[in-house]
């Protein structure tokens, strides 16, 4: 049996659109999917294209007004966002008789596209970061400041309603005009309707993933993770690389980098070894390269080359054929679903072979990527499949591996802006080798901060190459670097509940976990000038350090930009006004990471493996507006039992009162676990009057404790369906004690202590910001020493 017709590999599409939304004439074919996008065909025989493709699955959009002008020379189709304009007579398209106009004011010299030309877009993403320190070139992405961009569909291979693919005829032109303005999250949703939404990931890939390059046997991998339980860093998947299977082969055979047999010298009994990781709580995923085919050593090269009819008693190879459909439903028959049926929960494809195959237009990985994940859905699980981007398309096949990327500061400070510009192109799941994968040099502080970038990133993976000296185990940095990744490490698990709502988001409102500044802020031109910072889900901003902190600060520093509003610091609740730019300082336990005011946001305080619905629960809440939360939970592979949890602020500052209610669950809450202890910390809140704390109405006395940067109330095991509600009757901001954070500064800095004396002197005297400013500058400090006074003096 073959692909053809098989139900896990057919799909659900809609690639027809509705005929009143299309205009035909002759060879030319225009379709009108929106009020900004509209695709455009020519077909030399008058024949067109209303097949699914390998980037396009639904072509059914609601029918939109527009007004179709036509005479015996010229068609013109104008809708709110473009102005199209065909003139008939000459064969295909050219610059010269297809041309369409924005009607907006985003330029004053560029609001005309003509067939052929190029479009000025912010761009999108890359195939790979193998063996690249720093930066790479970008594709194209769908968004631009001048407000039109294109994807060019011309030449993908057509997804059949049978499961199978089919190449393209050629001579064609397929070219979709996306004219969204700056409307970015919009362009973005009706991409992911043209094209399929993001799936939902399973819940257990959010927590932290253990990868390295290296030839564990059974003993160590095991004697690995059982320290790291004891030193409470949890880590809810197991990567094993490529030395599970044989590698040291007859070179007869080649070189042993594609394999399926297990190496039973380090792993004498693959199934209970795996049974053994998932009774921690951890998630399995092995890695193959499987462009070399089945080889006749391999445990499964009988009885796949029997299927396919190759001549075993000759041992012919089994070759690696992507195009053929009986050689793919066999590839995973006997290479894959074996593994899964003893513990294997998803796949590394490290496919780096290429992206031509025996048809033209089709990419190997692509096919991989796609027949992978729809494979590994086959028995209800949700899909996932780990491999490499494949163009525009590649969202539906979640998650990304970037590559094999130098240990170095400039390949870090390259992956902010590269995992953040991947929305561009709806990528929003990429995972990187957090720490780097190969070269470069030890570091310790490049460590760090690339790990606190890995906890705030769509995966943190960490990984490296065999050599001996790549490990990346905490344990192996000195002991300020050791205990800050720790922290981190037990942050990211901490995260899971919101990082899985952001997760629901994705997948329902196509909303990406990481964002670039412009998508909220597209007419502010300082958003486009912090490619380091995004927004990370709804609640937070992000700015990473990616260069080594002032030695005489004892601070790293980044350049960001702050919206407008209130925002405070998520770790500290130092409060800060926005709608300026502004440099952060930060300690190597630190990095910028701001709340908005009256974000929410949940998190997990159960340090384990496991990253099910948690029994406790903390819940930061930041003080100064309005704010809104749906928590979405379910059992973490249906969804169909997801649950919702509606939490919301209500601040009256006109009032001094406050109040914050955390509804009662929508949907299956069976899933849930059936009491929950709450830890709510009531962040940039001061009250001179003890809250009021009602569970079902009725009022309760939990603990309660002030803190520096807020309260902290505790309710102990209440029942997950009860509605809970805190009142505040005298609330107000709580102020920063600027005297106490400029003496804990200059305590640390390696500055002269008079100079010290003169600083903490001057910001005691007081008086207004200028003058603050010139008597500290009169000192003559360190610039890193003077920013961070500046930042710590006026943040708020």
């Amino acid at each position: 049996m073959g692909i053809r017709n098989h139900p896990v590999y057919q799909i659900e599409t809609a690639p027809v659109t509705d005929p009143e939304s299309v205009i035909t004439r002759d060879s030319v074919r225009f379709s009108v999917l929106t009020e900004q996008m509209i695709r455009l065909e020519y077909s030399p025989d008058g024949v067109f294209e209303d097949q699914a493709t390998q980037t396009v699955l639904n072509r059914r959009f609601e029918p939109v007004s527009f007004k179709l002008l036509e005479s015996e020379d010229e068609l013109q189709i104008i809708t709110s966002a473009f102005h199209l304009v065909y003139v008939k007579g000459e064969e295909g398209f050219t610059a010269n008789n297809l041309y369409i106009e924005m009607l907006g004011d985003y330029s004053k010299h560029d609001n005309v596209w003509h067939f052929g030309e190029e479009t000025q877009d912010l761009r999108g993403t890359a195939r790979t970061l193998d063996k690249v320190n720093g930066a790479t070139p970008l594709d194209h992405g769908l968004m631009s400041m001048l407000g039109y961009t294109l994807i060019d569909d011309s030449l993908t291979p057509i997804l059949r309603e049978d499961g199978w693919i089919e190449k393209r005829k050629q001579d064609v032109v397929d070219l979709y005009f996306l004219g969204y303005g700056r409307d970015y999250l919009g362009c973005l949703k009706d991409f992911y309707h043209l094209s399929g939404p993001v799936p939902l990931l399973p819940r257990y890939v959010l927590g932290n993933w253990w990868s390295r390059y290296y030839p564990y046997t059974e003993e160590a991998y095991k004697k690995l993770m059982n320290r790291f339980g004891k030193e409470e860093v949890p880590f809810s998947i197991a990567v094993i690389d490529t030395d599970w299977h044989l590698t040291d082969v007859d070179p007869q055979y080649g070189s042993g980098w594609t394999g399926y047999t297990w190496n039973s010298e380090l792993f004498p009994d693959p199934a209970a070894f795996l049974e053994w990781l998932h009774q921690r709580g951890l998630h399995v995923t092995l890695n193959v390269h499987p462009a070399n085919g089945v080889k006749p050593y391999e445990e499964a090269y009988e009885e796949m080359g029997k299927a396919l009819g190759v001549d075993i008693e000759n041992e012919d190879d089994i070759n690696f054929d992507i195009t053929d459909e009986h050689f793919l439903a066999a590839y995973f028959t006997y290479l894959h679903h074996p593994h899964e049926d003893i513990g294997v929960d998803f796949w590394w494809v490290d496919w780096q072979s290429g992206n031509i195959s025996k048809i033209k237009g089709l990419d190997p990985l692509w096919m991989l990527n796609h027949y992978h994940y729809l494979d590994s859905a086959r028995n209800g699980k949700r899909g996932l499949t780990f491999s490499r981007y494949a163009g525009l398309g590649s969202h539906r096949y979640p998650i990304g591996f970037s590559g094999d990327t130098y240990i170095t500061w400039d390949s870090l400070a390259f992956q902010p802006y590269f995992t953040a510009n991947a929305s561009n192109v709806g990528y929003t799941w990429w995972s990187h080798d957090i720490g780097g994968h190969m070269e470069g040099y030890r570091d310790d502080e490049l460590f760090v901060r690339w790990v606190q970038f890995g906890v705030f990133s769509p995966i943190n993976r960490l990984h490296s190459s065999h050599g001996i000296f790549n490990g990346k185990e905490p344990w192996r940095y000195n002991q300020a670097a050791e205990a800050v990744i720790k922290d981190y490490l037990r942050l990211r698990h901490k995260l899971v509940p919101y990082l899985y709502t952001m997760n629901y988001l994705n997948h329902l409102d196509g909303l990406p976990l990481i964002q670039p500044m412009y998508y909220h802020h597209p007419w502010e031109s300082s958003a486009y000038e912090v490619p380091n910072q995004y927004y990370f889900g709804t609640q937070l901003i992000v700015a990473p350090i990616t260069s080594p902190l002032d030695p005489i600060a004892g601070r790293g520093k980044v350049s960001a930009w702050l919206p407008k509003g209130l925002w405070f610091d998520f770790f500290t609740g130092k409060p800060y006004e926005g709608d300026r730019n502004i440099d952060l300082y930060r300690t190597l336990d630190e990095i910028p990471v701001l709340a908005k005011s009256g974000g929410i946001v949940p998190l997990n305080l159960e340090t384990v493996n496991a990253v099910d619905a948690p029994e406790k629960i903390e819940i930061r809440i930041f003080a100064g507006s309005n704010g809104r939360f749906s928590l979405y939970e379910d059992d973490g592979n249906h969804i169909e039992s997801c649950v919702m949890t509606k939490m919301q602020l209500n601040w009256q500052s006109a009032k001094n009162r406050a109040s914050f209610r955390i509804g009662k669950p929508e949907g299956d809450a069976t899933v849930l676990p059936q009491e929950r202890t709450y830890q709510l910390k009531f962040i940039g809140f001061g009250t001179n009057e003890r809250p009021e704390v009602q569970v079902d109405g009725e009022r309760i006395s939990p603990v309660m404790v002030e803190e520096t940067d807020g309260l902290l109330i505790e309710i102990s095991s209440i029942s997950t369906t009860s509605e809970l509600v805190v009142f505040f009757k005298d609330v107000y901001l709580k102020q920063p004690n600027l005297l106490a954070e400029t003496f804990a500064f200059l305590d640390a800095a390696q500055i002269n202590i008079s100079d010290k004396d003169k600083a903490m002197r001057a910001v005691k005297k007081g008086g207004n910001q200028a003058r603050v400013i010139n008597d500290i500058q009169s000192i003559g400090l360190p610039k890193a020493v003077e920013g961070t006074l500046s930042e710590i003096l006026w943040a708020y």
